[in-house]
């Protein structure tokens, strides 16, 4: 049944609290984070959130090291030092694909990249894990962003380098600065496990641990984060409905103004979802393999909590019905079967591709934070 029709729970907007981001602040009515005036050259008369809100989350501007002339590996070399279970975000432009491993975007959260000719950044917010690509040009200007070292909502706050704009990382709008109430372009990611990606693309591109700093990649420092009973590091956002735990693991998607938050929960007990939202007809798709990076201390210990990815559910003017058979996918329609990238490997479709969709991996609170009237998916 579309999401817009089935019994889900919606929330009123007029009872957030004055830390959404969809408010107005006038210029000067409060101070500019602490420190920031120092680091940066910022026009602070002009933002979207409130100051008060703004926090430190630890390191200052670009104490987080972001990766601005990212190197690449093979599949084959990669696979020496990353774990089968590992979560990596997937891009994917024209012929051009690339992994980049959570392992390594845990220490510096933003990747300023060229994929397939298109300039993207490539970002994941440990906190909220909420792994996000952009186009990172602006009205003609190709920015590259850097890390402020600073929290909304629990969320990272980039800022770009030609006007030192700040930027929210879960929804990719400039929020204090020159560009305030600009809109980066989403680019379609999948957060999966990396045996899905070396299996699928034997000749893809991997970030290289090669980034100019010294880092264990292969331990976290965020390790005992991802627990479901634990409350957000730093949020001072509006209250979350606990309609779903804080911490609980969702996908969302928006379109034409509706948005909706798919469990993780569900997506395990049903393997594969088949919705409209917002007149798309789409499906999403749930793997068992990955394992959290926020977990264990070694990210290869950890527990696996499973990856989801989406996509349109219409192909040549055709819908699709999917189903779930012993961990496999099928459209009904054909018979085809289909992988975790969209692609009919066996079947009459065999070589077709599915559309991926804005798709994005959070924390239920971080979702709601910045998607306040989000409907909850419930089977």
């Amino acid at each position: 049944m579309p999401a817009t029709e089935r019994p889900t729970q919606t929330f009123d907007p007029d009872t957030k609290l004055t830390g959404s981001p969809v408010e107005t602040i006038p210029p000067y009515k409060d101070q500019p984070p602490t420190g920031a005036l120092k680091e940066f050259i910022t026009d602070f008369s002009i933002h979207s959130i409130p100051y008060n809100k703004v926090h430190y989350g630890g390191p200052g501007k670009d104490g987080i090291p972001v990766i601005d002339f990212p190197k690449f590996v093979s599949v084959l070399e990669a696979d020496d030092w990353i774990e089968p279970q590992e979560p990596i975000i997937v891009v994917r432009v024209k012929n051009d694909t690339r992994a980049y491993p959570i392992q390594i975007l845990l220490w510096h959260e933003v990747v300023n990249d060229v994929v397939g000719g298109t300039p993207l950044v490539i970002t994941y917010c440990p906190l909220c894990n909420s792994g996000i690509a952009f186009e990172r040009t602006v009205d003609g200007e190709v920015l590259d962003f850097g890390t402020t070292g600073r929290l909304f909502n629990s969320n990272l706050l980039m800022y770009d380098r030609h006007t030192e704009s700040w930027w929210q990382q879960a929804n990719g709008q400039a929020v204090i600065g020159e560009y305030t109430g600009s809109q980066l372009r989403f680019h379609p990611v999948e957060m999966v496990a990396w045996e899905d990606f070396k299996q699928s693309f034997p000749s893809g591109l991997v970030l290289s641990r090669d980034t100019g700093e010294y880092r264990r990649y292969d331990l976290t420092p965020y390790h005992l984060y991802d627990d479901i009973k634990k409350e957000p590091f730093f949020y001072y956002g509006p209250e979350v409905p606990q309609i779903l735990p804080s911490m609980m693991r969702i996908i969302g998607v928006e379109f034409n103004g509706i948005s909706v938050a798919y469990p993780y929960s569900s997506l395990e007990q049903q393997r594969l979802i088949n919705d409209s939202v917002g007149g798309n007809e789409i499906v999403l798709i749930w793997s068992p393999d990955a394992v959290s990076a926020l977990d264990k201390f070694r990210i290869s210990n950890a527990r696996k909590v499973g990856s989801a990815v989406g996509y349109s559910r219409i192909i040549a003017r055709r819908l699709l019905t999917f189903r779930s058979v012993d961990g496999k996918y099928f459209d009904a329609e054909t018979g085809s079967e289909w992988d975790i990238f969209g692609r009919a490997v066996d079947g009459p479709m065999t070589g077709s591709q599915l559309d991926p969709i804005i798709a994005t991996n959070h924390f239920w609170f971080s979702w709601f934070a910045f998607n306040p009237e989000t409907q909850v998916y419930t089977p």
